[in-house]
C-alpha cells in the first residue's frame, strides 16, 4: 500500500480520537419489598431538564446496575419491571465524582402498566459471548446498499470477486434469514442477497460456533440476516426511498405496514430496487506457448421486487400461530463485452483476436410459505413448530457470439455463435420441531428436522448459423437432483455458581441422488447416456461450550463444534457449460462433503475488549480451481483439496458514549492449502492474513450525526490456487433527523479513494494467471425514511409471554431462535 494512502487511512481512523473524556460512574441496586434482589429490571437514565433518555440498562442477578454518563448535569433514573409498579429516583446532580444511589425498593403490581415510549439507538456493533451483531439500522454508510455489500463491510467477513462469503479465513458460511437457513446457495443465493436492500435489514449476526440446535452445514459458522419487524400496538408503518450513483444510477423504495392488537398482528412490506451496475475483469493467462489477455466489461440492468406478508394470531398469552408469505421477483439483463488478443508467447506476437459480445436475460422468481406455532409455557416448557415450502424458478437465456479477427484486429476470419437456455426449477420442503424445558436446574432442548429438495435443470445449447439455429446435443443435458436430510439433536445447558455449561449432539442422515441425461458421440454414433450417482451417509456433530463468568467484567469461554458442508447440486452436474471459446465450467460427481473440527478460546473484558482465538481443521475441503485441457483451454471445476488448516485470532474493542461510538476489529489468521492431483498438478499454499474494520460515529447536536468507517484485507488465498492482493476502502456519511424524529435523511459516500478492487495471481496445472476485478464500489448515496402511525411499545407485562419468553429461549439455547 502506498505510504500516502496509509497516511490518509490513519488520519481518518484517528480523526475523533480526542473525543474520549473521563466518565463518572453511577451505581446502585434494586430490591423487592422482601429485600430480595430483582434481576432483569429496566433502569433508564434520563435528563431532568427534558426527560430525554441518556442510557438504558438492566440489573444483573444481584440486582446491581451502573452507568457511566459522559456529561455532568442533573439526572433522574426510572425503574420498570414486569409485575411491579414503576418508580423513579429523586433528581440528582453529577459533578466530577462517582455517585452511589440509595437502594430502590419496588412494589408488586397486578395492574396493567401504562404504555411506555422508549427511544434508544442500538450500538452499531454488539459483541456477545457467541456472536457479533452488526446493527444495520445504526449505520449511516449502509444506506443504498444491498445485503451482499453489507456482508462485505461486516467485521470478520470477506466477500471475494465471485461473491463467495469467507468468515475468519474459512469459506462454507451458512446463511440464515430470520433464524432459518437459506434453502438456496451459489449464484442463486448471491442474486437473492444482491436483491435484498439494506432498508429491509435490521441486523446481521455473525455466529462462529453454533450449538447443536442449528443445521451442521457451514464450516465457518452462521451469518443470520434479521429482517425488520414491528411489535407495536395499533396501526403504523414506514416508507423509504433512496438514490445512488456510481458509474450508473440506482434507485430503491419501500413501504412497511403493521396492525396489531391483543389477538392479531398483521404485517407486510414491499421493496423495489432498480439498478444498473458495471463490473470490469482483466485476466492475463499463459498456457503452453499461448497467452490470452482478456479485458471484459459487464453491464447489469436489474429490477427486483421483494415482498413479505404475515399474520400472527395469539390464542392466549402462551400460544401463537402464524403464517408468512414472502418472495422475490427479479428481471435482469447482463451484457458482457470482452476482447482478447491471442499471443504466441515465445515471441510475444499477436496472432489473432477474439471478441465476444454476450447477453443474458435472467428471470429469477421465488415464493416461500411458512406456517408456525409457538407455545411458551408457564413452567419453562417451550414448543416451536415450523413448516416451510419454497419454490424457485430460475430462467436464463444467453446469447454468446465469438468473433475471430486477424492479427491487426481489422478483418473477421471466423465466428462461432451459441444460444444457451438454462431453465431451473427448485422445490424445497422442510419441517422442524424444537422443544425446550427446565431440567435439573438447567435447560434441556430436543428437536427434529426433515428437509426435501428437488431440482431440475434442463440445459440446451444451440449453434447459431447462417442457415438457422441448430440444436447441439453433444453439450446439452438434463440434470435432476434430489436431496433428503433428516436430523435429530439434543442440547443441554446449565448455569453453575461461576460456570455456564452447554453440551449438544446432532445426528444427521443424508440421502442424495443425481441424474444427468443427454446424448454422447461414441465411434461417430450418437447414443443416449444416463450418468447418475447416489450418496448416503450418516454423521454425528457434537458441540460444547463453557463460560467462566464469576466476574462479569472478565469472562472466559471455550467452545468446540464439528460441522459439514455439502456440495451445491449444480457443482455435482457432470456436464460442461461454456463461458467462452477458451473457458468453461464443469461439475464434478465425485465431489465429497467437507468436514470441519473447530475449537476456540474467548475472553470478554468489561464488554469492551473481546478476544477470540480459534483453530480449525478442514478435511476434504472443496474449492474452485482452474484446470486445463487441450493445452490452450481451461475450465473451472470444484475439487476436494486434501486438507486446510486455519489458526485465527479476533480482537475487537468498542467505546459507547452518549454522543460518540467507536468499534475496532482485527481478525488475523494463517491458512494452509495442500493437495496433489497427480501429473504434477499440486497445491501447496500458505499465507498469513489480516482483516481490520474500524467504524465510528459522533452526534453533533440538533439531530445531526456523522459516521466514518474503513476496512483493510491483507493478501490472502482465494479459490485454492490464487494469491490475492490487499483490498481496502473508506466510507463516510452524515444524517439528519426530521419531523420530530420521525423522518431521517442520510447521505453517504462509499469507497472514497476508489481503492476497492480485487487482484490475484495463480500458478497451477501448467498455466499462470493474473486477474483483476473492479466493481462500482465508489458511490454517492442518498436515502430518506419516514415513520408514521402509533409508535408506542406494548406494555411490558403484556409482552412477557410472547416476546420475553422467546428471548429467554433464544439465550438459553445459545443461539438465534426462530
Amino acid at each position: 500500500m502506498p505510504s500516502k494512502t496509509i497516511s490518509v487511512l490513519i488520519s481518518f481512523f484517528l480523526l475523533f480520537s480526542f473525543f474520549q473524556i473521563k466518565a463518572q460512574k453511577i451505581t446502585g441496586s434494586v430490591k423487592d419489598m422482601a429485600n430480595k434482589p430483582i434481576a432483569g429490571a429496566n433502569v433508564i437514565l434520563q435528563l431532568s431538564s427534558d426527560s430525554s433518555i441518556v442510557k438504558i440498562n438492566i440489573t444483573d442477578k444481584s440486582g446491581q446496575y451502573s452507568f457511566t454518563p459522559q456529561k455532568t448535569g442533573k439526572y433522574f433514573i426510572l425503574f420498570t419491571n414486569t409485575g411491579f409498579t414503576n418508580i423513579h429516583s429523586p433528581t440528582f446532580e453529577l459533578y466530577n465524582e462517582d455517585i452511589s444511589m440509595k437502594v430502590i425498593s419496588m412494589k408488586k403490581n397486578t395492574t396493567i402498566l401504562d404504555e411506555l415510549v422508549i427511544v434508544a439507538q442500538k450500538p452499531m456493533i454488539e459483541i456477545k459471548a457467541d456472536k457479533t451483531i452488526f446493527n444495520v439500522e445504526g449505520s449511516i454508510s449502509a444506506v443504498g446498499s444491498d445485503a451482499m455489500e453489507l456482508l462485505r463491510k461486516s467485521p470478520g467477513v470477506v466477500v471475494d470477486r465471485d461473491d463467495n462469503i469467507i468468515m475468519s479465513g474459512k469459506n462454507g458460511v451458512n446463511i440464515y434469514i430470520d433464524g432459518r437457513p437459506s434453502p438456496i446457495s451459489g449464484t442463486a443465493l448471491s442474486a437473492y442477497l444482491r436483491s435484498l436492500p439494506s432498508s429491509a435489514i435490521e441486523a446481521i449476526e455473525i455466529i462462529t460456533n453454533p450449538s447443536s440446535k442449528y443445521d451442521a452445514a457451514g464450516n465457518a459458522g452462521i451469518i443470520n440476516i434479521k429482517l425488520k419487524k414491528n411489535n407495536t400496538f395499533g396501526t403504523n408503518g414506514s416508507v423509504n426511498t433512496g438514490y445512488a450513483i456510481g458509474v450508473y444510477p440506482k434507485y430503491n423504495a419501500g413501504i412497511s405496514l403493521n396492525n396489531r392488537n391483543k389477538l392479531v398482528n398483521v404485517y407486510g412490506n414491499y421493496n423495489i430496487n432498480r439498478s444498473i451496475n458495471e463490473n470490469k475483469l482483466y485476466v492475463a493467462r499463459t498456457q503452453s506457448d499461448t497467452s490470452f489477455d482478456q479485458h471484459s466489461t459487464t453491464t447489469g440492468r436489474s429490477t427486483n421486487h421483494l415482498y413479505k406478508a404475515g399474520i400472527d394470531y395469539y390464542f392466549d398469552n402462551f400460544n401463537t400461530i402464524g403464517l408468512i408469505v414472502n418472495g422475490n421477483i427479479e428481471d435482469k439483463t447482463n451484457s458482457v463485452f470482452s476482447t482478447t488478443p491471442i499471443i504466441y508467447a515465445p515471441t510475444k506476437t499477436t496472432v489473432r483476436w477474439l471478441d465476444a459480445d454476450n447477453s443474458n436475460i435472467i428471470d429469477n422468481n421465488s415464493l416461500n410459505l411458512n406456517m408456525n406455532f409457538k407455545h411458551a409455557g408457564k413452567t419453562g416448557n417451550d414448543l416451536d413448530m415450523n413448516a416451510d415450502y419454497g419454490h424457485y424458478q430460475l430462467r436464463s437465456n444467453q446469447l454468446q457470439p465469438n468473433y475471430y479477427f486477424n492479427a491487426n484486429h481489422t478483418v473477421e476470419t471466423d465466428r462461432r455463435i451459441y444460444r444457451m437456455l438454462a431453465p431451473s426449477d427448485i422445490n424445497i420442503f422442510s419441517y422442524r420441531t424444537d422443544y425446550e424445558q427446565d431440567y435439573k436446574k438447567g435447560k434441556l432442548g430436543i428437536g427434529v428436522k426433515l428437509s426435501f429438495v428437488s431440482s431440475l435443470n434442463d440445459f440446451k445449447q444451440y449453434n447459431e448459423l447462417n442457415t438457422g439455429r441448430i440444436y447441439d446435443s453433444s453439450v446439452s443435458n438434463k440434470f435432476e437432483y434430489k436431496e433428503n436430510i433428516n436430523a435429530l439433536y439434543i442440547n443441554y445447558n446449565r448455569q453453575f455458581k461461576n460456570v455456564f455449561f452447554q453440551l449438544g449432539l446432532r445426528v444427521e442422515n443424508s440421502n442424495i441422488t443425481g441424474q444427468s441425461a443427454g446424448l454422447r458421440k461414441i465411434n461417430n454414433n450418437w447414443s443416449n447416456y444416463d450418468t447418475s450417482f447416489t450418496l448416503h451417509y450418516n454423521n454425528l456433530f457434537p458441540s460444547i461450550a463453557i463460560t467462566l463468568n464469576k466476574n462479569p467484567d472478565n469472562q472466559w469461554g471455550i467452545a468446540y463444534s464439528c460441522r459439514i458442508d455439502r456440495p451445491a447440486y449444480q457443482d455435482l452436474n457432470p456436464f460442461e457449460i461454456k463461458i467462452d471459446e477458451y473457458s468453461s465450467y464443469k461439475g464434478n460427481t465425485s465431489l465429497r462433503p467437507q468436514y470441519t473440527n473447530s475449537i476456540g478460546l474467548s475472553n470478554s473484558l468489561k464488554n469492551k475488549l473481546n478476544t477470540r482465538i480459534n483453530y480449525s481443521h478442514v478435511k476434504d475441503v472443496f474449492t474452485r480451481v482452474i484446470d486445463t485441457v487441450d493445452n490452450v483451454k481451461s475450465f473451472l471445476i470444484r475439487k476436494n483439496v486434501s486438507t486446510q488448516h486455519i489458526l485465527s485470532i479476533n480482537i475487537s474493542y468498542n467505546i459507547q458514549a452518549n454522543w460518540y461510538s467507536l468499534f475496532t476489529n482485527l481478525n488475523a489468521f494463517t491458512t494452509k492449502y495442500k493437495a496433489d492431483f497427480g501429473d504434477g498438478r499440486k497445491i501447496d499454499l500458505s499465507v498469513n492474513s489480516a482483516t481490520i474494520n474500524i467504524q465510528q460515529s459522533a452526534k453533533l447536536g440538533k439531530g445531526w450525526t456523522i459516521e466514518m468507517s474503513g476496512y483493510y484485507n491483507s493478501p490472502s488465498v482465494w479459490s485454492g490456487t490464487f494469491k490475492s492482493k490487499e483490498l481496502y476502502g473508506i466510507d463516510a456519511g452524515i444524517q439528519k433527523q426530521l419531523f420530530n424524529k420521525k423522518g431521517n435523511i442520510r447521505i453517504a459516500y462509499s469507497d472514497i479513494f476508489h481503492t476497492q478492487w480485487w487482484r490475484g495471481v495463480s500458478d497451477f496445472a501448467g498455466q499462470v494467471l493474473t486477474a483483476e476485478y473492479r466493481w462500482e464500489a465508489q458511490q454517492f448515496k442518498v436515502n430518506f425514511s419516514y415513520r408514521f402511525g402509533n409508535s408506542k411499545i406494548k406494555a411490558a407485562n403484556q409482552r412477557k409471554t410472547v416476546l420475553d419468553e422467546e428471548g429467554k429461549r433464544v439465550q438459553s439455547s445459545g443461539g438465534l431462535g426462530n
